[in-house]
């Protein structure tokens, strides 16, 4: 399973490409707002840190404009995708965008009815926004196991991306599910690494090891 940072935090990203484990970013116009810097400055800085799939989303909402913000940037480099909301005219960019070779991640994913649509369409990532539909009683990560299940039947080449990931059990469970992606807050990737146990272990190791006497 890939890890995605889901960030436009670019000192965020620079420290945990450190790490060696992140395949990805995933941005979008709140995230990029919150910067307070020039959209382009932004993602020339990301897609030098990280050489992986770099999410930028469109913020039209009608398929002829959706399309011409999406091929601008693609232009950007090869590693960006183009977020696109699920809706019928993103639909429609997105099989068009198919066609001409440009990889789209299909956002805003709320019903396994969504997801079948966008692989249909051609969409090269679907992204179920998990946390979202446990924010209103719904158990998120069923509609990721739903996805997973229906795209094996059909052997459609789209990946799974598991999005509005909140915490370390979210990330488990959609590995346990299959998502091909998980996106994370750099919170929750922190999360991921640290344990009580491990801390105590270390510490305890550590203090042993000043009691072995000293060679002389």
């Amino acid at each position: 399973m890939q890890i995605f940072l889901d960030t436009a935090d670019v000192k965020e990203i620079r420290e945990l490409a450190t790490l060696g484990l992140v395949d990805g970013v995933t941005t979008n116009p709140s995230l990029i707002a919150k910067e307070g810097r020039p959209f382009r400055e932004i993602v020339a800085e990301i897609l030098s840190i990280v050489d992986g799939p770099i999410s930028l989303e469109v913020v039209g909402t009608e398929a002829p404009g959706m399309l011409v913000e999406a091929r601008e940037l693609a232009k950007l480099h090869k590693n960006v995708v183009v977020k696109i909301p699920l809706i019928a005219e993103g639909l429609k960019a997105v099989k068009q965008l198919s066609q001409e070779g440009i990889k789209t991640n299909v956002t805003l994913c709320f019903s396994a009815c969504q997801a079948l649509l966008a692989a249909k369409a051609g969409a090269t990532y679907i992204s179920p926004f998990v946390g979202r539909l446990d924010d209103i009683s719904v158990v998120g990560m069923d509609l990721v196991r739903q996805i997973v299940a229906i795209y094996e039947n059909y052997n459609y080449a789209t990946f799974v991306l598991a999005a509005s990931l909140r915490s370390p059990i979210h990330f488990v469970d959609a590995a346990l599910a299959g998502a091909h992606v998980c996106t994370l807050p750099p919170a929750v990737l922190r999360q991921l690494i640290k344990h009580p146990l491990t801390d105590i272990g270390l510490e305890r190791f550590l203090a042993d090891w000043k009691k072995v006497p000293t060679d002389r």
